[in-house]
This record gives C-alpha cells, sequence and structure tokens, in this order.
C-alpha cells in the first residue's frame, strides 16, 4: 500500500486559540468588521482599536454591545460570553447614553421627549446602563415626572390623549425595569409617589400598559418594603382592585390577584383575618371561580401560580387554630363538646334542662361522650390539647354536625350501636383526620416559588376547607367499614385507614376536580376494593421478581435498558427546555432556552421575549457551552445561585429544582427547572453527557418499569410453567454419538 508523505513546506490547520474570539462589528453608515478578540487584552484596548479602524476619536466614550436580541453592554464581567460568530455594534458608552438620555427625557418638545422614553425603557432592561443612569439620579427624575407630570400636561391629556399614555406608559416600564436590577432600596419613595401609581388603578383602567405596570409597582413596594405596604395598604382597597378582576385581560387579571396576594402575605397577623372578612365581602372568590377559573380560556402558569399562592394563604388563615390548644376550664369551647352531644342523641331537649340528679347526668354525659368516640370520657376536652390540630378538629367537627345533620347523626349512632367491635370512633377519626388534612394542604406552609398546583374545588366554596374535612370524614367511615378496622386497637387500626384514606384522597385530588360534588363523585370510585385493585396492578407492573434466573435475566438486561434510559434523556437535550428567570418580584416573566445539539457537543442558549410555543432553532439561540468545556454539574445547595443572598435559597423547593452546569475556571450556568421532572431529565442527560451514572428518582422508576415489561414480554411463552430456581443439572455425556447424523 502507497505510503503518502506531504511535503515539508504543507501546513496542518491548526484551531484558534480558546481566548481568540471571532466576531463581526456594526457601526451605522459603514461595512461591519471581521475582526478577532483577544479575551486578555483589556475591553477599552479592543475598543479603541476598533474605533482607530474608523477613524474615531474619544474611544473611551464608546463601547460595545450585542447587536442582536438583547442589545445589552459588553463589560468586563460578562465579556467571556461572547462566542465565535457573534454580531457586534459599537455604540456610545452606557456613562454616554445615560447622560444623553437624562437630558431627553426633560425636552420641552412632545415628541423628543416620548421617544427619549420609549429608548429609556429599552435601555433600562441593561444592568450597566441602569447603573449609570441611576448614578445620576434618574430613578428621582422618573419619580418627579410621575409626581408632577398629570398636572402639567392636564390639558394636552384632552387633545393629545394617546401621547400622554404613551409617555406614562415607557416612564413606568422604565421605572420598573430600573428598579427591577436591585440597585436602589424601595423605601426611599415618598407617599405621593405611592398615591399617584395607585390613583392610575383607577384611572387608567382602560390602558393596559399603564395599569400593568402600575400594579407590578404596587406588588413590589408591597414585597420589598414594610412601610411602603402600610402606605400602599392606604390608598389601594379590595374594592379598587376587584373591577379588574372582571375584565377580560388575563395578564391583568394576574397581576390584580399578585397585588392581592402580596397586602396578603406582608399583613400582620392580627390583620388577615380581617383582610379575609373583607375579600369574602367582596365575593372575591365567586368573581374569581367566574371571570377566571371558569371563563373560557386557557390558565397560564402564571395565574396559576397566583391561584395556587391565593389558594396557601387562604388555609395558611387555618393555623392560628391549628396550633390553638383547647383550654379544659373555657366554658365556651366546652359548650362546642355540648352541642355536639346534644344534635347527635338529643336534639329536643337541652342538656340543662335534663331531669334526674347530678349524678345521673353526668354518668349520662360519659356514655354519651364515649359513644362519640372521645378517648377521655369525663372531659373529652383533654382530647383536643395536641397540636397540631387543637382547636381546628373541634370547629370542623361542630361544622359537620351544624351543616350535615343528617350524615353526622348517622356516623355516629351507626358506630355507637354496633356490637362487633368494628366501630369508628368518631371523635378520635376526626382529630386525626383534620390533622392529615393539613398535612395534605401544608397549612402553615409559605408557598413556593414555582409551584402552580391549585385546585379549582378550592374556590368553589367560602367554607372549602370544612366541606373538604366534611366529605373526607364520610370517607374514612366508610372505609373503616370495608376495611372491618378495630377501635380495640385504635393506633393500629388507625395507621393503616389512615394510609389508605390518604391514598384515596391524593389520588382524587390529582384528578383535579373543579368541584366538591366532583371530588365526592371521584372518591366513590376509589372504594378501598378499587385502591387494593389498583395497588396490585402497580405492584405487578413494578413487581421485582426474587427467583434467581430473573434476577440473572434483569442483570443481563439492564445495561442496554439503562443505555435506552440514557438515549432517551439525550433526545429531550436535543429538544430543549424553556426556563424561567426568577425575580424579585415574579412579575413580567423572563425566558432562556437551552437544548443540546443533534451531535451531543455543543449546549445552545439565549434570551427568549416570551414562553415559546414548541421547539427553539439552535440558529435562534446566541450562546454556545462546547461539552467539552463542561467541569461538573452541582445541584442544590451546592449551586452557586443558590449561595447568593435571597429569599429564593431559603425556599426547599426552589432548592429542589435547581442545578448548576461549572466550566473553565470560574464559568457558570445557573438553572431551575420548570418542575422536578424536567430536573431528573436535565441532571440525567448531562451526567450521561460526562460519563457518569445517572441516579435520579425518574431514572429509577424509568428502569424499573422498563425492566419489568422487557422481563414480562421474554417470559409470555412460559406462562402458567413454573421456573426453577436452579438450572437442571447437565445430563452426563453418551455411552456412544452413533445417533449423530452427518449431514455431508
Amino acid at each position: 500500500c502507497p505510503v503518502v508523505v506531504a511535503p515539508r513546506n504543507s501546513s496542518v490547520a491548526m484551531p484558534p486559540p480558546a481566548d481568540i474570539v471571532k466576531v463581526a462589528i456594526e457601526w451605522p453608515g459603514a461595512f461591519p468588521k471581521l475582526m478577532e478578540i483577544d479575551q486578555k487584552k483589556p475591553l477599552s484596548s479592543i475598543i479603541k482599536e476598533v474605533c482607530d479602524g474608523w477613524s474615531l476619536a474619544n474611544h473611551d466614550q464608546f463601547a460595545l454591545q450585542h447587536a442582536e436580541n438583547s442589545n445589552f453592554y459588553i463589560t468586563e464581567k460578562n465579556r467571556n460570553e461572547i462566542k465565535n460568530g457573534a454580531i457586534l455594534r459599537l455604540t456610545t458608552s452606557p456613562a454616554q447614553n445615560a447622560q444623553q438620555l437624562h437630558e431627553r427625557i426633560q425636552s420641552s418638545s412632545m415628541d423628543a421627549k416620548l421617544e427619549a422614553l420609549k429608548d429609556l425603557a429599552n435601555y433600562s432592561r441593561d444592568v450597566t446602563f441602569a447603573q449609570e443612569f441611576i448614578n445620576l439620579d434618574g430613578i428621582s427624575l422618573l419619580t418627579q415626572m410621575v409626581e408632577s407630570g398629570t398636572e402639567r400636561y392636564q390639558k394636552l391629556q384632552k387633545i393629545m390623549k394617546p401621547c400622554f399614555g404613551d409617555m406614562l406608559s415607557f416612564t413606568l416600564t422604565a421605572f420598573v425595569e430600573l428598579m427591577d436590577h436591585g440597585i436602589v432600596s424601595w423605601d426611599t419613595f415618598s407617599v405621593a409617589f405611592i398615591k399617584k401609581i395607585a390613583s392610575y388603578v383607577n384611572k387608567f383602567a382602560s390602558d393596559i400598559s399603564i395599569l400593568q405596570r402600575s400594579l407590578a409597582i404596587l406588588e413590589s413596594m408591597v414585597l420589598n418594603s414594610h412601610d411602603l405596604y402600610q402606605k400602599v395598604a392606604q390608598e389601594i382597597t379590595i374594592g379598587q382592585l376587584i373591577p379588574h378582576l372582571q375584565g377580560t385581560d388575563q395578564e391583568i387579571q394576574t397581576y390584580t390577584i399578585a397585588v392581592i396576594n402580596a397586602l396578603f402575605l406582608k399583613a400582620p397577623d392580627d390583620k388577615r383575618q380581617e383582610m379575609a372578612n373583607i375579600l369574602a365581602q367582596k365575593q372575591l372568590r365567586s368573581i374569581i371561580l367566574t371571570h377566571v377559573i371558569r371563563a373560557q380560556r386557557a390558565i397560564n402558569n402564571e395565574m396559576a401560580h397566583q391561584l395556587y399562592v391565593l389558594q396557601v394563604l387562604t388555609f395558611n388563615l387555618l393555623e392560628d387554630r391549628m396550633m390553638t390548644k383547647m383550654d379544659p376550664q373555657d366554658q365556651a369551647q366546652r359548650d362546642i363538646i355540648f352541642e355536639l352531644r346534644r344534635i347527635a342523641f338529643d336534639a329536643e331537649s337541652e342538656p340543662n334542662n335534663s331531669s334526674g340528679s347530678m349524678e345521673k347526668r353526668k354518668s349520662m354525659y360519659t356514655r354519651d361522650y364515649k359513644k362519640l368516640g372521645f378517648i377521655n370520657h369525663v372531659n373529652p376536652a383533654m382530647d383536643f390539647t395536641q397540636t397540631p390540630p387543637g382547636m381546628l378538629a373541634l370547629d370542623n367537627m361542630l361544622y359537620f354536625a351544624k351543616h350535615h345533620q343528617d350524615a353526622y347523626i348517622r356516623i355516629v349512632l351507626e358506630n355507637s350501636s354496633r356490637e362487633d367491635k368494628h366501630e369508628c370512633p368518631f371523635g378520635r377519626s376526626s382529630i386525626e383526620l383534620t390533622k392529615m388534612l393539613c398535612e395534605i394542604l401544608k397549612v402553615g406552609e409559605l408557598p413556593s416559588e414555582t409551584c402552580n398546583d391549585f385546585h379549582p374545588m378550592f374556590f368553589t366554596h367560602d367554607r372549602s376547607f370544612e366541606e373538604f374535612f366534611c366529605i373526607c370524614i364520610q370517607l374514612l367511615n366508610k372505609t373503616w367499614k370495608e376495611m372491618r378496622a378495630t377501635s380495640e386497637d385504635f393506633n393500629k387500626a388507625r395507621k393503616r385507614v389512615m394510609q389508605v384514606v390518604k391514598e384515596q384522597i391524593m389520588r382524587a385530588l390529582t384528578t383535579k376536580p373543579s368541584s366538591l360534588d366532583q371530588f365526592k363523585s371521584k372518591l366513590q370510585n376509589l372504594s378501598y376494593t378499587e385502591i387494593l385493585k389498583i395497588r396490585q396492578s402497580e405492584r405487578m407492573n413494578q413487581e421485582d421478581f426474587q427467583s434467581r434466573p430473573i434476577l440473572e435475566l434483569k442483570e443481563k438486561i439492564q445495561p442496554e435498558i439503562l443505555e435506552l434510559i440514557k438515549q432517551q434523556r439525550l433526545n429531550r437535550l436535543v429538544e430543549g427546555t424553556c426556563f424561567r428567570k426568577l425575580n424579585s418580584r415574579r412579575r413580567q416573566d423572563k425566558f432562556w432556552y437551552c437544548r443540546l445539539s443533534p451531535n451531543h457537543k455543543v449546549l445552545h442558549y439565549g434570551d427568549l421575549e416570551e414562553s415559546p410555543q414548541g421547539e427553539v432553532p439552535h440558529d435562534s439561540l446566541q450562546d454556545k457551552l462546547p461539552v467539552a468545556d463542561i467541569k461538573a454539574v452541582v445541584t442544590g445547595k451546592d449551586c452557586p445561585h443558590m449561595k447568593e443572598k435571597g429569599a429564593l435559597k431559603q425556599n426547599k423547593e426552589v432548592l429542589e429544582l435547581a442545578f448548576s452546569i461549572l466550566y473553565d475556571s470560574s464559568g457558570q450556568l445557573n438553572f431551575i427547572a420548570p418542575d422536578k421532572h424536567e430536573y431528573c431529565v436535565w441532571t440525567d442527560g448531562l451526567n450521561a453527557l460526562l460519563g457518569k451514572d445517572m441516579l435520579s428518582d425518574l431514572t429509577r422508576n424509568d428502569l424499573d418499569t422498563l425492566l419489568s415489561m422487557e422481563i414480562k414480554l421474554r417470559l409470555l411463552d412460559l406462562e402458567n410453567i413454573q421456573i426453577p430456581d436452579a438450572p437442571p443439572p447437565i445430563p452426563k455425556e453418551p455411552s456412544n454419538y452413533d445417533f449423530v447424523y452427518d449431514c455431508n
């Protein structure tokens, strides 16, 4: 075979050094330049070199910015984000631009002022520009314009209403964007400014952009400053916010509920119940049910989150009763127990009017309290001294007795007259059930930053928790009978029955019933027998065969199943995922998208203006990260963005969804997954790319499911055949091989 020898003077193409980036640079009125940027050189030297190429003096008054999408300035901090093939633009420096806009927005010409405010709203998204504009006391200038602007242009408002609306909209947009960077404290704003913003909520109800930004500012004020909460609470009333929920714009409805949630969240403990009463008077629940939940349109993620937050804050009002022990000496509290007994056993006559001696009455009460299922028959008040559920359990029992009297009497009498020891003690069961329902609904816990899990049925009734209890206590009684549990060993029976009841409730809740009646109907289809069937079916699907041949077969096919899971994870990374950028306000959603190249060598990512409908093509994502540069993948508390100062790091659910890619010496790409499934997919996929094991819960579940299915498929031909634990013995060799037939 001939050997080809390259000539001595031939050169082999070498890859460019890692610090050299090839870019195109634009300048208005000139042809773009192709240039190699040395990332080791100071940025000022590179800008000077670019300016010299176009014979521009005063290079210190210029800067580079991304020409595509973001238009953000390039600084020493973010210059590492410049990738090969990027298009940059030479433009005025942030300081120069800020100075010019600071002057332009004070122009006497309405057209010039409007154009300047429009530019300011756009540039304010960039933290580099924002810092320079704020240094010029730009925030104060904007607040002054808001405070005095409407009076100054009162006449113009009538003759130039569209122009005035646009000016105010751009002013508020710029203010929101500047404050979003967290450079300036919210505590610095005057009452006059707050009054003006609050007035816009009423005055500009028809101007969506002004209303939207006004609501966003009010929400941020409440969430970020205790002093401002008090001032905003004085200026804005629930009555002023309610009409915005009755419109058809879902974004305005979302902002409105966000303001209500913020006021609810920051209200002092003693004011929270008072606010809840006002919300009830204004029929907030009914309005949300009619105009939001049952409106003829899909509920977006942000609205779902705000409804979830409102649901959590509403249920958290129960925390005080849940953590309050009963005082056995409090006559008013003891009267509730008397009322429970009266409704169940002598609805027609009051206990105080009962004839007979005190001893007889005490004996009768003791007997009745035993029938009611209390532990302490003499003084049942002692049953409510454990927290949780504290007095909340007694509240639920009284509500059930008064509002569902027939069902209450039937359950109590049915169980008190049984003689087969299978009675379900109503008192003890109610206490345990209330505690379990509080755990399911996480009463007392702060709402998560990422959760969207609201339940429409809880918006269908003013006393939804109590109604929820009434349905579930009847379910518990039914399940107790079906399981033939006994009250002799209540603790053991309680544990078994409660596990089944919790499973029934959780399975019904996952279907997101639209009403309490629908929830009740779902539970009727989830009897104990049905739960056993479901468990059996799931056990069969995930059955771990223990015989030796099956274990050996599992061991043999496990590598190919893992390879299948790995390919699925990588395919999902190639499809990509839209991630949300969480900020302090959580308003004005910002998104970014990340996906793996089809050859699995590069991660493409970039910012998006809105959540995409489907896949985002690679060429629209401006940033790249070679997989070969990835050093490690970290999760949870080890992530750099979870170590930063802020409330997010204290949120358990956000911690569980956080992961980061570490590359180079200090580079990092931070993620917060939209849900647990996407978190598992991405951490598995990234670990697979790095040649590491996939250790997520999702991989374990997928492996168990696929292994079980594969084994069952392979064993189909052996149906009804007993598989021995040990292989059959190998027979002895025959005495001769005369039976062998040679085909040749």
